[in-house]
């Protein structure tokens, strides 16, 4: 029996400003009645069993994140927050550095350290729409961890991955982690960008600058990641290693899947790996936000979601 204590969390990337959108579309209605994609997500994570939420934002957000999502969950979850700052680095780092933009997704986890650092988590990024199949995969896998012994150093993790012609944008390129799979396991991801349909089929451009034609049947990463506690000091020993060895600290970027990638390399990690069963949505760019919202709207009429979340 997992004790209470040790209940699986949400951990809700939600710090970004998403330059391409122009705006703050954490909290941009898609819903009839006000909804985010954010509430969405929560209404199917509370349903497949998550009781505990962390927010992950910058501070200066609080009160206007905190007025328009979090307060909304307070008699249904326990809702804690975790602030992303370009200042919070591990001891013994560079922190001269002018750094304008986040140190990215895998500096954001870290950043939730001390809020999760001791029960399993679940984490995902606040302006997707995942579906309630994801939440329910990553409830189930979650609830298998159990804090490992201190002399297993082995991190045992999970992935949710999707189609990739279920993730692109009819109006304009999209970036993803391009996710190899060997029996079940996650062998491999890598970051390809610039990843559109065309006529003659979906092109990307990979790590080393290449540009191939896909399939659209690959396993993407949407960042849906189930970690157990002890992911934070591997996180840790991978931000130092980052920064000691980037050639532009204002800009390079610590992603999450390449920390992942980098375990499973080296034999420090095995993360299970699931396909999606449901449908991704996301608003990349402004023009993607009317068909997200009329599909909000097919899944109420069809009775998946109720008119009104709240």
């Amino acid at each position: 029996m997992i004790s209470e204590q040790s209940t699986p969390s949400l951990l809700v990337l939600a710090a970004g400003m998403g330059s391409r959108y122009g705006g703050l579309k954490q909290v941009d209605p898609v819903g009839p009645n006000g909804e985010t994609l954010m509430d969405y997500s929560l209404c199917d994570a509370r349903k497949a069993g998550f009781r505990k939420v962390c927010f992950l934002i910058r501070e200066e957000m609080y009160e206007i994140f905190h007025e328009q999502i979090g307060s909304k969950y307070a008699d249904t979850m326990e809702v804690k927050y975790a602030y992303q700052s370009t200042d919070d680095l591990p001891e013994g780092t560079n922190r001269s550095v002018e750094r304008k933009k986040p140190w990215g997704t895998g500096h954001a986890v870290w950043c939730a350290r001390h809020v999760l650092s001791k029960s399993s988590f679940a984490v995902l990024n606040a302006d997707d729409f995942y579906g309630f199949a994801t939440f329910e995969e990553l409830w189930r896998s979650l609830r298998q961890f159990k804090n490992v012994a201190q002399d297993d150093r082995k991190i045992r993790g999970f992935i949710v991955g999707y189609s990739l012609q279920e993730t692109l944008s009819d109006h304009g390129s999209v970036s993803r982690g391009i996710c190899k799979v060997e029996d079940g396991n996650l062998d491999s991801v890598e970051e390809w960008s610039g990843i559109t349909s065309t006529e003659e089929g979906i092109i990307g451009t990979d790590s080393t600058g290449i540009s191939h034609k896909l399939t659209g049947e690959e396993v993407v990463s949407m960042n849906v990641w189930g970690f157990p506690n002890q992911v934070f000091p591997a996180l840790e020993e991978e931000l130092i290693e980052f920064i000691s060895s980037s050639t532009d600290l204002e800009k390079d970027e610590f992603y999450l899947p390449a920390a992942v990638d980098r375990w499973i390399k080296s034999g420090k990690a095995v993360f299970q790996t699931a396909r999606a069963s449901c449908k991704w949505m996301g608003v990349t760019y402004r023009d993607d936000k009317p068909v997200v919202v009329q599909s909000i709207g097919n899944m109420i009429a069809n009775g998946e979601y109720p008119e009104a979340l709240f």
